[in-house]
């Protein structure tokens, strides 16, 4: 039985302070049409405390044991033939916590991509999101980006990190009995198209953020997910109407784009600070909720 601490709900979202394994064990089956998020990159970033945090492991192997339950759960809530979607990028490790002493990269977008695989789902897709690598060694001083390093000995040096956006489908026999996702050229004309296809992403912004809003006393989300990229995910693979469901709802971001097209949307979170901005910026979505607007779309800017 699912341990919720608290829920609010508005016309067209779900929100739940629970423990999203659990939480995501107890959903029908067949019952989403499409899920978007950032999930905890491992042990990047520890959100809280509590042991329920995916994030708070000690190593790799143990984030992807318990990630891999909602995988499989996620595998089975979605409906046949839609997708779910995941923002990852890779990981850059240091020689204090490598048992070589060396430093180099983790391979975090991949072992994602070989865990979805491994329970069921079908690999559908892997868009980069280009980042400033400028902007990259301006806020993370990585030896990797260093000019003194270029100049002095190059082989100390990397390149900037991208993003991704991994896209798995849910293949099987009942799939055709799911309603196809349409697109009206009157609203989406082939160049929105041509540019979406794109396998990179030039155009997104990593400061398009729900934390850009944020009060004083309000803490703020470690790494929330893009809303531009949300919306693009949203659009492309949901009809307006269908449910959209994230796992790790952080401050609302997903929830806030899924409200804005016209989508129902369904997301839990563990952390009750952040549950409870989730809830004003639900709330707030839905009160000046408007028809998905296509100038947004093409600007990139959801916010």
């Amino acid at each position: 039985m699912t341990n919720v601490l608290d829920q609010s709900a508005g016309t067209s979202w779900n929100a739940y302070n629970a423990d999203t394994v659990e939480f995501t064990a107890g959903m029908p089956t067949n019952s989403i049409d499409l899920s978007v998020y950032s999930p905890p990159f491992s042990s990047l970033y520890i959100y809280s405390e509590s042991e329920r945090d995916m994030g708070n492991v000690d190593s790799h192997d143990e984030f992807f044991a318990t990630y891999r339950h909602l995988i499989r759960e996620k595998l089975r809530i979605t409906k046949p033939g839609r997708l779910t979607a995941i923002h990852v990028k890779d990981l850059v490790f240091y020689s204090n916590s490598s048992e070589k002493g060396d430093r180099g990269l983790y391979h975090f977008t991949g072992e994602c991509i070989r865990v979805h695989v491994e329970e069921g789902w079908t690999f559908h897709r892997l868009i980069t999101i280009w980042r400033c690598p400028v902007k990259e060694m301006q806020k993370t001083k990585s030896d990797r980006l260093l000019y003194k390093n270029f100049r002095t000995d190059a082989a100390r040096t990397g390149g900037g990190m991208p993003e991704y956006i991994a896209v798995f489908r849910k293949w099987n026999e009942a799939m055709e009995n799911t309603p196809a996702v349409v697109h009206p050229p009157s609203q989406f004309p082939l160049d929105v198209w041509q540019e979406w296809a794109s396998p990179v992403w030039m155009d997104t912004h990593e400061t398009n953020v729900l934390n850009v809003g944020a009060k004083n006393d309000e803490e703020r989300h470690l790494c929330p997910m893009p809303l531009d990229l949300t919306q693009r995910i949203v659009l492309q693979y949901s009809n307006p109407g269908e449910t959209v469901y994230s796992p790790f709802m952080g401050i609302g971001s997903e929830g806030v784009v899924a409200v804005r097209e016209g989508r129902k949307f369904l997301g839990t979170e563990l952390k009750p600070a952040y549950f409870k901005r989730a809830v004003r910026n639900l709330q707030s979505a839905e009160e000046n909720q408007t028809a998905g607007d296509l100038l947004d779309t093409f600007s990139g800017d959801a916010a």
